[in-house]
């Protein structure tokens, strides 16, 4: 029978990244064939943001179905090439090395590491590879028919209020202790994350977040830059 373990939950956005879903589509936006093509999703971008900045409070897998929805129709191939073209020029010297430290801390003291994103695959496996320590990430998918994007994500779709729900099924799977492991998270929507594990920590969190975490005196850590 295999040994129950501690893992080390860390949503991506926040603790490891300061940027997230919604700066990954406009770079794909502004990297779309044509002029007419890159304006209009472009504009598809700055016209949910508001929506996106509301709902990620409220509704965090709707306002991540409405930011991917501006890669509709592009090759797979091509999301693909942007994705390591994003990676290499933007998110590679965006990483928060404090995050990094967490994670490597982590796994040197016997914790199984786990990523959580909102991103795609194509942007969280580089970075999974760049840390090093990762045993594990679960992250959104593209749905693709005929080599293209739909626009849509792969249901289930991460970042919603379910994330307890799939932690607790994830940790029976595996074999982890939640009373023992610990989750960094910097929204609100990860509330429900936080509690379903002993030691919870906000990282650089949001109003939400951090007013939560002051009330429950949980320990808080605050280095975005």
């Amino acid at each position: 029978m295999t040994d129950i373990q501690k893992a080390v939950f860390a949503r991506v956005e926040g603790v490891l990244l300061a940027k997230g879903v919604r700066s990954a589509a406009a770079y794909f936006a502004a990297n779309a064939p044509g002029l007419r093509e890159r304006a209009l999703r472009l504009g598809h971008v700055a016209l949910t943001a508001p929506a996106y900045q509301w709902l990620g409070q409220t509704d965090r897998v709707l306002a991540n179905r409405l930011a991917y929805l501006s890669l509709r129709n592009l090759s797979e191939d091509r999301i693909a090439e942007l994705s390591e073209e994003y990676w290499s020029t933007i998110l590679r010297k965006q990483i928060l090395n404090d995050g990094v430290e967490l994670l490597k801390r982590a796994r040197r003291e016997g914790n199984r590491v786990v990523l959580v994103a909102d991103s795609l695959d194509q942007i969280l496996q580089p970075l999974a590879a760049e840390i090093g320590c990762v045993d594990d990430y679960v992250c959104n998918h593209l749905e693709f028919r005929n080599g293209l994007a739909t626009g849509r994500l792969v249901d289930p779709v991460v970042g919603g209020h379910d994330s307890g729900v799939w932690l607790s099924q994830y940790a029976q799977e595996h074999q982890l202790a939640l009373a023992g492991s610990t989750a960094y998270a910097s929204h609100g929507p990860d509330l429900l994350m936080l509690t379903a594990v002993g030691r919870p920590c906000a990282v650089n969190p949001d109003f939400t977040l951090r007013r939560a975490a002051t009330q429950a005196r949980w320990p808080v850590l605050d280095y975005h830059v």
